[in-house]
């Protein structure tokens, strides 16, 4: 997938910036602190200590995977970041995936491969989309509007290319702020083993906006 993060227009909402190589370290240590107590991340490491030394590792896999085959935007603060990656799904399709999360995940790698199949059992098929892997703002920077920037900078351009887009709400509340956003529910709520539940959600593309008549 290729494209640019759109700068957001002045007075318009926090400014979006495509993310690069050297913001791998801080955006991961974003997303850890933004998920760090979410059911899910309770689910995939019981014990708050051992998540907070694991994810920064675990994340900067799905990081870099986004930057070479997707589009992380993210915030000239880097407060907050946005991981889209193509219709294939969050987990890089290499053999190399196996052993980085391994050696990031360590006891809990089983878990974390739990995890991915299940999210690929359910990944919207048959429809061209783009895949909201990720999308966190820095716990001390939320509800200053930075994710709806965020978002409406990238569903401004997959309405221009009438493309969809797919992503799973983390619970409840995440999955009503995404309704309220265009996205319906694809299905079912997925059922994590023992877990919490998710929420698959998809979003149609809206109108193109009409050409003038030539005169």
């Amino acid at each position: 997938m290729t494209g640019r993060c759109q700068p957001v227009p002045s007075g318009a909402g926090p400014a979006v910036v495509r993310a690069g190589e050297r913001d791998l370290e801080v955006l991961s240590q974003v997303i850890a602190g933004a998920f760090h107590d979410l059911a899910v991340s309770q689910w995939l490491i019981p014990d708050p200590d051992a998540r907070s030394v694991i994810f920064p590792g675990y994340f900067q896999i799905l990081l870099q995977h986004a930057l070479t085959a997707g589009l992380v935007c993210t915030t000239p603060r880097r407060t907050a970041a946005a991981l889209w990656l193509p219709a294939t799904g969050p987990v890089p399709p290499d053999r190399e995936y196996a052993r980085h999360l391994a050696q990031a995940t360590g006891p809990f790698g089983e878990k974390f491969l739990a995890f991915d199949a299940e999210l690929a059992r359910r990944h919207l098929t048959g429809v061209p989309h783009q895949y909201l892997a990720i999308l966190a703002v820095r716990p001390d920077t939320q509800g200053q509007g930075t994710g709806t920037a965020l978002l409406q900078d990238r569903h401004a351009t997959l309405d221009r290319q009438g493309t969809a887009a797919y992503l799973e709400a983390s619970d409840e509340r995440t999955r009503n702020l995404y309704l309220r956003r265009g996205y319906t529910d694809h299905g079912k709520p997925i059922e994590l083993p023992d877990g919490p539940r998710m929420y698959p959600m998809a979003r149609i593309p809206g109108p193109r906006p009409q050409r003038e008549p030539a005169s």
